[in-house]
């Protein structure tokens, strides 16, 4: 069986390790691109969202490598992530690609199903190596998001461009090659140390700048147009709550686990939205929330176009931006969507803030509230 999954970020790098240490052949699903959303779109539908389009296209690309199964999560509630696994399974025979695609349900909605896929990962792999296998991965997946917050937090000080991102490829080289957990942590703290003598004193103070929105788009810089980096060159400070290690522990292990709690997000969102819509459209409001009172000084939303808990997320925010104190700005991106107006926008949005941060101080978010909210239907 030759395995593979998604493209999202640097998620490969615990999956690859994971299911490695489990005796697959792993298919590392080539980096998104140009031609992963064109392939993609040729086969999915016009109005359908933009993840379903590139992971289409991440599994046609990973077939044309010699996979032969494929592994995929599924989603409940409004979010059509639940739906996502059918229209693929429609579209990858219309492609003519005979691979067969493993479902990773919700434990809470579907536990035998869940339970099943992996019998099928586990294959003959012992308790033990089971064990072995999770920890290697678990702490990559940490691993990976420390450098990832690493590098947002200090993009703006980078003492030359692209210093900090050259190290934290480096970094992420030595995580993939790392083969134990302490091989892992050694190459994480030598990253990290690495990043810090790469920052300078600033020329100033950042504009604090919180990343919410679906997790997809969030997470993957070939669909969002690199934001994060954007932002750090633009002078801004990227707090981004959503990380790899932080979905596993809300969507898997709390599922599995429920007498631990789940990070109460929804009590962040309720003044403003009180109810589950799907997808992350709870968090993008309470994270918005709690990072106003946080102090950040701005928030950007990010979401696919159609994608219907963002839009009910996006139609909330701009009452957080009034109530709360602070500039919120959303994007949607589709398959359209170019660097030219994402960049002017963000450009526009960044000089805003640090003209209400100052070069003297911090000035409270909570005063002179300033909402912004763009929405694109196509940006060229």
């Amino acid at each position: 069986m030759r395995i593979t999954f998604p493209h999202l970020g640097n998620l490969w790098i615990p999956v690859k390790a994971f299911l490695r240490s489990l005796g697959h052949d792993v298919v590392t699903p080539p980096p998104t691109t140009k031609r992963t959303l064109s392939m993609g779109a040729r086969h999915t539908p016009d109005g359908a969202c933009l993840p379903l389009k590139v992971t289409m296209g991440n599994f046609i690309e990973a077939a044309e490598l010699g996979a032969d199964t494929i592994l995929m999560v599924g989603g409940i509630g409004p979010c059509r992530l639940g739906y996502y696994c059918e229209l693929q399974r429609r579209a990858l025979a219309r492609a003519g690609c005979n691979a067969r695609l493993l479902v990773v349900e919700p434990p809470r909605s579907d536990p035998w199903g869940f339970a099943s896929v992996v019998r099928t990962i586990r294959r003959r792999a012992t308790f033990r190596q089971i064990v072995e296998a999770s920890r290697l991965a678990w702490a990559k997946f940490e691993a990976v998001d420390a450098l990832d917050q690493a590098a947002n937090m200090a993009r703006w000080r980078e003492v030359g461009p692209g210093s900090v991102d050259a190290c934290i490829q480096h970094g992420l080289a030595l995580l993939d090659a790392a083969e134990t957990c302490d091989a892992v942590r050694e190459a994480a703290g030598q990253t990290l140390h690495d990043v810090e003598t790469r920052i300078g004193a600033g020329p100033r103070r950042a504009a604090r700048v919180g990343v919410v929105g679906e997790i997809y788009i969030v997470m993957e810089p070939a669909v969002n147009m690199d934001v994060c980096k954007k932002l750090g060159r633009l002078g801004a400070q990227v707090v981004q709550p959503l990380t790899f290690s932080h979905w596993i522990e809300s969507h898997v292990v709390c599922d599995i686990a429920r007498w631990i709690p789940r990070p109460d997000v929804l009590s962040w969102s309720s003044p403003y939205l009180r109810h589950f819509v799907g997808g992350h459209g709870v968090e993008s409001v309470g994270h918005s929330v709690d990072m106003a009172r946080s102090g950040l000084h701005g928030v950007v939303h990010l979401a696919p176009m159609t994608c219907m808990p963002e839009i009910v997320a996006g139609s909330i925010l701009p009452s957080v931006s009034l109530a709360e104190g602070i500039p919120v700005m959303s994007l949607a991106v589709d398959e359209h969507t170019g660097d030219t107006g994402f960049d002017t926008r963000l450009e526009a949005f960044v000089d805003l803030l640090l003209a209400r941060v100052g070069d003297r101080g911090n000035i409270s978010a909570r005063t002179a509230p300033c909402p912004v909210s763009t929405r694109r239907q196509s940006m060229l």
